[in-house]
């Protein structure tokens, strides 16, 4: 595995790969890798002939009360589950490689942005936007590799490369859970066994969601009662937001449909913010 740190030397590495007519699949992550981005590198690996992952801790991502210094790093931790996983490029530049002195130019998409956390964390996918375009152009994988728990940041990216013309395939995977059904993340190592209890609040108004949707309920109004419920019986849970939306274009949804519309929740527990869905 061979560990790349420049703009430049990745141009190079990606033309050779190219010129062999080698499939390309990317993984982007902000690094402190967990069972989450696991499945992904395994899944990109089995499809591609190149599996890139990109460590890099987008400072375009972080919100005016959101401290980047904060956010956690294991980089050799990583590069280690990299390998293990088959990984054949791990790309972890430094921020003044992608924005150099006098970085000027940002990517907006404006249609599954706008809700969910485009709400909650208003200049949020502007800096996913921007950091994607970047690496889609760097990389130009024919294949680009996101968790179902990040589905709004896969929808957002899937409309901005069609939108761009880039000629790359969004691929979700399924969220890796732990074994009390809290999904993989990287702030999970920091949870008190208190805090944690809470946290799988999440998972249970997941599982009652999904089971109103199974047995007919196609009310998306008591649906969303009965999840926010069921988080509300966790003391240290404060909701962000419930809601059902469709999983494609993330707009609200007047009825569910089965398959098409998702339940996507985010809460704090204490001061950590977490995110989770599932299909319906």
């Amino acid at each position: 595995m061979r560990k790349i740190t420049t703009v430049a030397d990745m141009r190079t590495a990606v033309s050779a790969l190219r010129t062999e007519g080698k499939s390309i699949a990317l993984v982007p992550t902000q690094g402190a890798l967990h069972a989450g981005q696991e499945a992904l590198i395994k899944a990109a690996v089995q499809r591609a002939d190149v599996v890139i992952v990109s460590i890099f801790v987008n400072p375009l991502q972080f919100g005016p009360n959101e401290v980047i210094a904060n956010y956690p790093r294991s980089f050799d931790a990583d590069l280690a589950l990299c390998e293990k996983c088959g990984a054949h490029l791990v790309f972890a530049p430094a921020a003044e490689e992608i924005y150099p002195r006098g970085f000027s130019s940002y990517v907006t998409e404006e249609g599954p942005a706008r809700t969910l956390c485009g709400i909650s964390r208003p200049t949020h996918f502007r800096g996913v936007t921007t950091v994607m375009a970047k690496l889609l152009n760097l990389v130009q994988p024919n294949w680009a590799y996101f968790g179902q728990k990040s589905v709004q940041r896969a929808a957002v990216v899937r409309k901005m490369a069609a939108d761009l013309h880039f000629a790359v395939e969004i691929v979700v995977v399924p969220t890796a859970r732990e074994a009390d059904g809290l999904a993989a993340g990287v702030r999970n190592r920091e949870f008190t066994p208190s805090q944690r209890k809470d946290a799988v609040s999440l998972h249970a108004a997941l599982v009652r969601a999904k089971a109103m949707s199974d047995q007919g309920v196609r009310s998306p109004d008591r649906i969303i009662a009965e999840a926010t419920h069921v988080l509300s019986q966790s003391r240290r849970v404060r909701v962000i937001y419930v809601a059902i939306v469709d999983h494609v274009t993330m707009e609200p949804m007047r009825d569910v449909v089965p398959g098409r519309s998702l339940l996507a929740i985010a809460v704090w527990v204490d001061e950590i913010r977490l995110i989770d869905n599932v299909v319906l």
